[in-house]
């Protein structure tokens, strides 16, 4: 997995990013596996989540987090973090990323959070209303690739086994960012 993060974040460097990174996660499909397999091979989820972080610049994926479990939001950000601390400067992120820990982590490495709280008061609503709409537009960007992911490479992944779903997405990831390259 180490050999595809390092081809991810080689085609990474050709490309001129700004520093501001949004955070989404989408779900892929495994593509024709029948109910008998899935009983039988006991997958009892038929779906990948996976989390990428975009560049809002050029739309290119800095880092991908690919899980078969059902795991919130908020638990898998940090791992994104703590591998890119250096191309971050700016985290935007969605209502589902509003977690003290993460922003906690996004401070110690120098990174500025732009996170939208969940309202249950209305300081949390102050806080929402003073955030900068200009920039946290840019968060969508991340649900463009997610979207353009789809359409190019299809919703679904082909391989049966982790690692090579894993591989899979890096790969049309890593498609993608070349395609943008000048």
């Amino acid at each position: 997995m180490a050999v595809w993060r390092v081809l991810l974040n080689l085609s990474v460097s050709l490309l001129l990013t700004n520093g501001v990174a949004g955070i989404d996660a989408s779900g892929f499909d495994r593509s024709h596996a029948s109910k008998h397999y899935t009983k039988r091979a006991e997958l009892t989820i038929q779906q990948l989540k996976v989390t990428l972080l975009v560049d809002s610049k050029v739309n290119a994926v800095l880092d991908l987090h690919v899980t078969t479990t059902r795991k919130h939001d908020s638990q898998i950000a940090p791992s994104l973090i703590k591998r890119n601390p250096e191309t971050i400067d700016i985290l935007l992120g969605d209502k589902g990323y509003d977690d003290q820990k993460i922003r906690r982590l996004a401070r110690q490495h120098e990174i500025r959070p732009l996170i939208k709280h969940r309202e249950f008061t209305p300081l949390h609503k102050a806080w929402n209303a003073r955030l900068d709409a200009d920039l946290y537009g840019q968060r969508s960007q991340s649900e463009t690739v997610n979207s353009t992911l789809k359409r190019k490479y299809g919703a679904f992944v082909r391989s049966r086994r982790w690692w090579k779903q894993f591989r899979e997405l890096t790969l049309a990831c890593l498609v993608h960012n070349l395609d943008r390259a000048p």
